[in-house]
């Protein structure tokens, strides 16, 4: 019981933040890989479909999807402002903790609302199914080069065309992955705004009882 009063917290704070890193990263190793074949593959395999999602890149570049990146950052840049320059040398063990026990209900709510969130956020892995995807690019990519297209446009009398038809549908693939990002963006933000209000909780208790 002695030892668990003496762990302190604000060091505890910074092995938590370096491990909810590192589980979240081999977590997602196979979602990575993943990512990374389809990216290598894209010039060689499908380069008509490149050229067609390039024309579409405007689509990620919003304050929606940027601005929650921003502010995570600037919230990190916060983080480190405080640790090294503002407290360097701060400590808060658990026991002098519950003897400031107004502080206890603040630090307690905001540990349990950054740990709920981080928990979640960092178990919640979406499995790339990488034949299917790469199945879908290779439909794609033949309506996009092939002969048949615009035989396909000549036939119906231009009521059917192919190429048009993949290129709307990468758009709104685009779009749907541009909310997607803008979504996990906010989710780190919310994650960020949490291990700040948790650190915070930490330093401000220090200092009110080094004062």
């Amino acid at each position: 019981m002695s030892g668990i009063l003496q762990l302190d917290l604000i060091h505890l704070f910074n092995f938590y933040l370096a491990l909810i890193f590192l589980l979240s990263i081999m977590l997602r190793v196979r979602q990575y890989a993943s990512f990374y074949r389809i990216a290598r593959a894209f010039p060689d395999r499908w380069p008509k479909l490149l050229h067609e999602i390039s024309q579409h890149k405007a689509i990620f570049l919003t304050f929606g999807n940027l601005g929650p990146a921003l502010i995570a950052l600037a919230l990190c840049g916060l983080n480190m402002l405080a640790c090294h320059q503002i407290w360097p040398h701060a400590q808060l063990t658990v026991g002098r903790l519950f003897e400031i026990w107004p502080a206890v209900p603040f630090v307690i709510l905001c540990g349990a609302a950054m740990l709920a969130l981080d928990v979640y956020a960092t178990l919640w892995v979406t499995e790339i199914n990488q034949a299917e995807v790469e199945k879908y690019f290779d439909q794609a990519e033949f309506w996009l080069k092939s002969w048949a297209a615009p035989v396909v446009r000549a036939f119906t009398l231009g009521r059917i065309n192919p190429r048009l038809m993949v290129n709307e549908e990468v758009r709104k693939s685009l779009i749907d992955v541009s909310r997607s990002i803008n979504s996990t963006m906010w989710w780190v933000a919310a994650q960020t705004c949490l291990r700040i209000a948790y650190g915070l909780s930490l330093w401000l208790t220090f200092a009110f009882s080094s004062g």
